[in-house]
């Protein structure tokens, strides 16, 4: 058994380099809510170092709100955005020896292509059209999973330790109760529970069915670097195999 831990880096945590160490893939700001391009080097170089896989976490043009604000834009422009992004990733990652190997979209880009066709399409479209072999993580049963396998591209069913849930899958908005749980033994539990019995239980009781293909730490949680020590501990004591996720797993 296998699964893949990643971590959104490049977002001004401080702890990027040391959770290389520790994740399989790394999912690295594209200056539009958090980096730039020093920053996406400095993070694509420590990836290649370490045989991490690399990703692109293209977001809103939001810096102001870290890319969490919701915004109603065209679908022609969130192509073009998304595109925009990953070239300026990609060109970093060939000059330091790497290349892209998959895309998690960020913050409110990230939750509204859950729960919206078609933002999740233009952002599949852009993905597509730039390297269709690319690998595109979303928020299991979500419709950016969909859309990624309409298209027939590899989607990778994503979960999260350290984020609340509710019955129908999607997360808890983080201005409600619930959003985030900062508790280690209650975030280990529920990783396990993910990844072994592939599934979660919502804040309102429910157990909800989840493919949990990759597990996503918060690189700017404050508890990043400690629950994912703990939990590639736990995994591996498991039994399961930490490795980079791949079209094969999806």
């Amino acid at each position: 058994m296998e699964i893949d831990l990643n971590a959104d880096l490049g977002e001004g945590c401080g702890s990027d380099e040391a959770l290389l160490d520790l994740v399989s893939s790394a999912n690295i700001a594209c200056g539009w809510h958090a980096g730039g391009a020093t920053a996406m080097r400095e993070c694509v170089r420590w990836a290649v170092a370490k045989g991490v896989a690399i990703g692109a976490h293209p977001s809103f043009n939001d810096p102001e709100n870290f890319g969490r604000k919701e915004m109603d834009i065209p679908a022609s422009e969130i192509y073009a955005g998304v595109l925009y992004q990953l070239g300026a990733l990609a060109a970093i990652a060939k000059a330091e020896g790497g290349k892209i190997a998959h895309v998690k979209p960020h913050g409110a880009l990230y939750n509204q292509a859950a729960k919206n066709p078609e933002i999740a399409e233009a952002i599949v479209s852009a993905i597509h059209d730039f390297d269709s072999s690319l690998l595109v993580f979303g928020l299991a049963n979500s419709n950016l999973v969909d859309a990624t396998r309409k298209a027939n591209m590899a989607a990778i069913e994503e979960v999260f330790a350290d984020r609340g849930y509710r019955a129908d899958g999607s997360l808890v908005p983080r201005k409600d109760p619930g959003a985030l749980l900062d508790d280690e033994e209650a975030v280990l539990a529920r990783t396990l529970a993910m990844a072994t019995e592939r599934r979660v239980q919502a804040v309102s009781g429910e157990w909800v069915p989840i493919n949990a293909q990759t597990v996503c730490l918060h690189g700017d949680g404050a508890h990043a670097l400690a629950f994912a020590r703990r939990i590639r501990g736990a995994l591996q004591t498991a039994g399961i195999q930490v490795r980079a996720a791949h079209a094969q797993t999806a």
